[in-house]
């Protein structure tokens, strides 16, 4: 049984969303996304909904109280995954595929600018006898050492650096949720953060919500005339203690990705039209690429300099510009990939792409889970 993306609606995408609470952000992205889905009722027609986020974020306990109503789900059963919203759609598509279910609806959202203590709150996740005594005064201290390491190992260099952030912002001009774009900024004119990172290098982060309701085969075209299909999702989580850890290519990102490897019968490179990965670190676009298997280890910085990956490429990554030009919007990150993907496969959104019947969206969940999630999408 195929399972298929019918609906999607997003809100936010700003620095600060003043007017609106995270609960009413829900709301507005959950109207837009049941409009998009031909008007669909969530009270009647929806069989169950998942709800991607983070008591940590919240800074509210059991958070997950407050998911139902904004998306229509009172009295319905409701799921709540701590973790990326691309990790509630492979929930979705289990719970779809299983038999049990025929529409599921995913939720996640999220609010950085209502976080205070930001940099305090994210090293209170890590490891509490390797990583939070160190008491570092950054927490991109730890992306850093990544991208030294992993700089050092495959000969990347600062200008590889400079040209993942040049196309992030070229591209993100034509996405109009891509409020970070500026084109043109030099990103060596831009302070240290923790070498070799600069400013550039790092996305901000951004309020948004984003709902995307998901249908069986049986009655996906109810909704939609052209549903996107999820043909596959993976995802893995390496351990907090970094004692252990690939500097220089992380456990989840290197790790064989077997159900995105079956998908694509082991050619990704030849058979992706385009891909949104992570970038919320101008390296880890790169380290990204490789790890899917989209170019070969340490390759990717080669053929980023040949304008493989630029819209119009043989293989273009980041159209809407990733995170460094949309921002960071907590655990809604893996959705903001997923519905700028499913806007271009369906023709909403013109982007350079000479295909766009087979895309993988890929997302990363930082530090200190660093989960990676990747879904495979076809029309």
């Amino acid at each position: 049984m195929r399972v298929g993306i019918v609906g999607v609606g997003w809100f936010g995408f700003q620095p600060e969303v003043v007017d609106y609470s995270f609960r009413e952000m829900m709301f507005k992205a959950a109207q837009r996304a049941y409009e998009d889905a031909g008007g669909l009722d969530p009270r009647g027609e929806v069989d169950a909904f998942v709800s991607c986020q983070e008591d940590f974020w919240e800074g509210i306990a059991i958070s997950d109280e407050f998911a139902p109503d904004p998306v229509g789900g009172a009295m319905k059963p409701v799921y709540t995954v701590a973790g990326d919203g691309l990790q509630c759609v492979g929930q979705a598509y289990m719970m779809i595929r299983s038999g049990l279910f025929d529409v599921v609806v995913v939720e996640s959202h999220g609010k950085p600018s209502d976080v205070e203590t930001l940099n305090e709150i994210m090293f209170a996740a890590t490891d509490p006898i390797s990583i939070r005594p160190l008491a570092l005064e950054n927490v991109h201290a730890l992306a850093a050492l990544e991208a030294r390491a992993y700089m050092a190992k495959y000969n990347v260099a600062e200008e590889h650096l400079e040209a993942v952030v040049e196309k992030a912002h070229k591209a993100g001009v034509k996405n109009h949720r891509a409020v970070f774009a500026s084109p043109g900024r030099s990103r060596s004119a831009t302070p240290v953060v923790a070498e070799p990172l600069r400013e550039a290098d790092i996305a901000k982060f951004v309020d948004a919500a984003v709902v995307v309701v998901l249908a069986s085969e049986r009655v996906a075209r109810r909704y939609n005339d052209t549903p996107v299909w999820v043909d596959g999702v993976w995802w893995s989580t390496e351990i907090s203690t970094l004692e252990f850890h690939d500097w220089a290519f992380p456990f989840t990102q290197g790790r064989r990705l077997t159900g995105l490897i079956h998908r694509l019968n082991r050619r990704p490179l030849q058979e992706v039209d385009f891909a949104e990965v992570d970038n919320r670190y101008s390296f880890k676009e790169l380290q990204h690429i490789e790890a899917l298997r989209l170019a070969p280890r340490g390759m990717a910085k080669d053929l980023l300099a040949d304008g493989a990956f630029c819209p119009g490429g043989r293989l273009p990554v980041n159209l809407s510009g990733g995170a460094l030009a949309e921002g960071v919007p907590f655990e809604v990150h893996g959705l903001a990939r997923l519905s700028y993907a499913v806007g271009v496969m369906r023709g909403d959104i013109k982007a350079e792409v000479d295909k766009a019947e087979t895309t993988v969206v890929h997302s990363w969940r930082g530090v200190p889970t660093t989960t990676s999630t990747v879904a495979v999408l076809r029309i």
